[in-house]
């Protein structure tokens, strides 16, 4: 998305004022304009600068290693790779708590995400828009001023969403601050809650529509708000909020889904699921402005808007295949779209709550093949664009691989081409969306590569590199993956999505579900289902992601030969499926019940010991989430609201079983914070005092 990158800054506990950066009133203009005196913003055109400068806000949330660290780890789908940058925040040990983790204090190094940071920055944002909120009556345009409104209201209702999902009692802050503040009241969850949704309603009935009022892109509109406030009373009405909710719970449902029924009203799912991540090709591409995305952090590549935030996202997912794996096969590169900082590995529960044969969102999520780019090896057949690295994402009744010898650093078999049912590999021959190379040498030497399974033993964790045993091996997602980069670690420029209508369908069934309407519940989940099931003439090997951009890249040119042996564009479908004949029919998902779940539902449930109605829809629903949503940011606050975090993450995480307990469903309130405080007298807070602010447990 073409956006300009706005500085705003606001202190709640200790400044009135802040620094501000504006520009010029087009959402397309790239050009930076100087900083104004905090008198500028009680003018019309001041409102209106501040109000478009909100969107700067929001890349924060992707700046750095909180993005995952407040929102993945510690659940059940992500835990770490060999990398412990953030480990206290998927672990749940006693360095996450009050005081910020930093090396000092026994971080590994001093980019362990502090529990201050979402915070502070939270609250920078809120003090732009009740400066916008305070001050709209100097707009006389109505239409200018209904704008600059919505967008304020929005923000502020997105910004105490995230610090009340992560730490239930923010203060309620809803006026713009004069002179040094440091007494404040606490708020309830409650209270909190209810200025989320109170925000989000007036969000609601001020956006214009579908209206794109600051340009070309996906930008905040009406359909934005409504996801939200859907959210919001979802959250209100589960199960972490039971001690206050229960005369509001029906009617919280009840309206969030006329929010949703709006939203799917006005906005479209994307045809195929790899249009909305896969297929990426550039920075400001025809992806970022699909239908369905209602909100997301927009980035460019003009060095003179970047800031300091820019996407650092696509560092997290990958695993260490640069230099990990034997003779180092594959170079990374900014041809790869990725970095292997291996922070974030998926858990057994990832890979397994798909059905690995008629589900594509497995297979256009998970980079499973990297190329040969770097090392060649005439004795054993391998020629650079061959397959270097290699994961089999194979299930547990599969017993095909039982008797092999995998590993980054032992001899790797070779996969024998039996029946034509596996997918062959031909140097230089790379796969196509609707037909593909599917005939080549058979007995393919493989020099690193790995399963998920043998004899029925979840055996992945065994497969690294690492002298200390900890895991770099692994098959991670792409929805990151960012091939326009400059450098190979420079900033990525590629949007993040934040909301899209997919997740609006699973927020209306889960609504559905707890009102009892179950065939309702069902038909929403469907469209989700029926979306991810394989299309008819679709190639089931072949596979893409953002690395694609690099054909756009001013690099491309030196580099292509590069590029077109790291990315072969295909999967390990076939090899994991091994019983599964090369096919391009179309699949199905959708032929299940309530009462008979699908199998890989039916085990999770199984484990978690799950039986009621009510609580099977809903578990079933976290599932769908995670095959539709995984990585977007928001597993954390998902099951701290259905308190389903302890469960799921003893049941599937085995780094973070030890350490959750029951009040880690909230994070600590900052220490930083607390100390800074004072009373209405000017003297300090007691101990007590101090404690009171603190939620239990830490």
């Amino acid at each position: 998305m073409k956006l300009n990158q706005y500085i705003i800054g606001g202190l709640l506990a200790m400044t009135a004022t802040a620094g501000t950066t504006s520009c010029s009133s087009s959402f397309l203009d790239e050009e930076l304009t100087t900083k104004y005196s905090t008198q500028y913003f009680e003018t019309p055109e001041g409102l209106e600068s501040l109000a478009l400068s909100l969107y700067g806000n929001i890349r924060w949330h992707f700046g750095y290693e909180w993005a995952y660290g407040i929102t993945l780890y510690g659940t059940d789908e992500f835990t770490m790779g060999a990398d412990n940058t953030s480990e206290c925040w998927n672990t749940y040990d006693n360095r996450l708590g009050p005081m910020n983790c930093t090396k000092a204090t026994g971080a590994a190094n001093n980019n362990c995400p502090a529990m201050d940071a979402l915070w502070n920055e939270m609250y920078y944002g809120i003090a732009s828009c009740n400066t916008i909120i305070a001050g709209a009556d100097k707009i006389a345009d109505e239409e200018t001023r209904n704008r600059c409104l919505a967008h304020a209201y929005f923000l502020r209702g997105y910004n105490y969403y995230r610090l009340t999902a992560q730490y239930g009692r923010p203060v309620l802050q809803l006026e713009p601050a004069t002179g040094v503040v440091r007494n404040f009241r606490q708020a309830t969850e409650e209270e909190a809650w209810a200025q989320v949704i109170s925000d989000f309603r007036q969000a609601y009935q001020l956006f214009k529509g579908e209206e794109f009022t600051y340009g070309k892109g996906i930008t905040w509109t009406k359909a934005t708000a409504a996801h939200f406030l859907a959210k919001a009373l979802l959250f209100r009405a589960s199960e972490r909020c039971d001690g206050f909710n229960s005369a509001t719970k029906e009617s919280d449902l009840k309206e969030a889904i006329e929010a949703c029924n709006y939203v799917t009203s006005v906005r479209q799912l994307a045809p195929n699921y790899s249009d909305l991540y896969a297929k990426w090709d550039g920075v400001d591409c025809a992806t970022e402005e699909l239908s369905e995305i209602l909100m997301a952090a927009g980035h460019n590549a003009e060095s003179a808007t970047q800031g300091r935030f820019g996407n650092r996202t696509y560092n997290y997912f990958g695993p260490q295949f640069g230099a990990g794996f034997g003779a180092g096969w594959t170079k990374r590169g900014v041809w790869i779209g990725e970095m292997d900082f291996q922070r974030c590995r998926p858990t057994e529960y990832t890979y397994a709550v798909y059905d690995h044969v008629n589900d594509a969102r497995l297979w256009k999520t998970f980079k499973t093949v990297y190329g040969t780019n770097n090392v060649v090896d005439a004795s054993k057949g391998v020629a650079l664009g061959d397959p270097a690295v290699v994961m089999i994402l194979n299930t547990k009744d599969d017993h095909t691989y039982d008797n092999y010898t995998f590993g980054a650093n032992v001899q790797n078999p070779t996969f024998k081409d039996d029946a034509g049912r596996l997918p062959e590999w031909k140097a230089g021959q790379r796969q196509t969306e609707t037909t593909g190379a599917l005939t080549s040498k058979p007995g393919q030497w493989i020099p690193s590569s790995l399963v998920l399974y043998q004899n029925g033993q979840y055996v992945a964790p065994k497969f690294t590199s690492k002298t200390d045993g900890t895991v770099n091996f692994f098959a991670g997602i792409n929805k990151c993956t960012d091939g326009s980069r400059t450098a190979e670690k420079g900033d990525a420029h590629r949007d993040v999505t934040m909301a899209r209508v997919a997740e609006t369908y699973l927020v209306r069934a889960e609504c559905y579900a707890r009102l009892g309407d179950y065939a309702k519940a069902k038909a929403d989940i469907d469209v989700i289902r029926a979306r991810a099931q394989w299309k008819n003439g679709e190639n089931r090997s072949y596979y893409v992601d953002g690395s694609k951009a690099f054909e756009k890249n001013a690099l491309y040119a030196n580099n292509q030969a590069m590029y077109d042996n790291s990315n072969l564009w295909m999967n390990t479908y076939y090899l994991s499926n091994p019983q599964q004949p090369v096919t391009t029919a179309a699949s199905d998902l959708t032929n299940w019940t309530w009462e008979q779940l699908p199998a890989e539902d039916e085990a999770i449930l199984a484990k978690l010991n799950v039986t009621s109605q009510k609580d099977r829809a809903i578990q079933f629903i976290l599932n769908e989430r995670s095959r539709e949503l995984i990585g977007e940011w928001q597993r954390w606050e998902t099951l701290a609201r259905t308190k389903s975090l302890v469960a799921r993450a003893r049941a599937f995480n085995p780094e973070a079983s030890a350490g959750v307990q029951d009040y880690h469903v909230y994070r600590a309130i900052p220490q930083t914070f607390i100390d800074g405080l004072k009373n209405d007298d000017g003297s300090d807070l007691t101990a007590e005092q101090k404690a009171a602010w603190q939620n239990p447990g830490y």
